[in-house]
């Protein structure tokens, strides 16, 4: 920063996760830095089909809940990995003020909007932080975006209850994909109760944002 005169900040966020970093999938360097990459595809694109979209070690589910969906239901999905939900919404807003500023011009399209708008099915944003951040990008998602996040109090606890506990855990992620599919007409009530089933989902136990 010193040498080069680069007018930025650096930040590490660490985490009390440790697992072994995959490959870059080609070259991806711009798109990291820019807030988001298509990580990988599970299943057949002309099945039944979802984008997922996870931040941090929530990536992890994120793959798991592809990988139920691939073999309960024979749904497919793309997986993405969001480096920077704050980049890509400050991305969104520079577009939308330059749309503003220039009326006769034909339209731009926010990286978030151009990335996600050749994929299939609803969009599952999931994230270990407050569902308010992904949330910020809801407005500029090609189509419909439920989002899990972490609202409510912590417990001390391992991660997976945890993760059970605020609903962002491959199940989770899974469940909310099957039930975007059958709230767009895809997938039948019966899908989703046997999906809620067989992840083990109660359907009463409280909010986690209220209790």
């Amino acid at each position: 920063m010193y040498t080069d005169r680069e007018d930025c900040f650096y930040y590490l966020t660490v985490t009390n996760e440790n697992y072994p970093m995959p490959a870059a999938p080609g070259d991806i360097d711009d798109d990291i830095l820019a807030g988001m990459y298509r990580y990988l595809q599970v299943g057949e694109p002309q099945t039944p089909q979802v984008t997922l979209l996870a931040s941090g070690a929530i990536l992890n589910e994120a793959v798991g809940g592809a990988r139920l969906l691939a073999d309960r239901f024979g749904i497919a999905s793309e997986v993405w990995s969001v480096t920077s939900w704050s980049e890509l919404r400050r991305d969104a807003l520079a577009v939308e003020r330059w749309n503003l500023l220039h009326p006769q011009a034909r339209p731009r399209a926010p990286r978030f909007t151009r990335n996600l708008a050749t994929g299939g099915g609803p969009i599952v944003a999931a994230s270990d932080y407050l569902k308010a951040v992904p949330d910020t990008l809801a407005r500029w998602a090609p189509r419909r975006m439920q989002v899990l996040g972490t609202d409510g109090f912590g417990r001390s606890d391992t991660r997976e209850a945890l993760r059970d506990f605020f609903e962002v855990d491959a199940r989770h992620i899974a469940f909310a994909a099957v039930a975007e599919l059958h709230r767009e007409g895809t997938l039948a009530a019966a899908d989703v109760e046997r999906a809620r089933d067989e992840f083990g989902i109660d359907p009463d136990r409280p909010d986690p944002a209220c209790c």
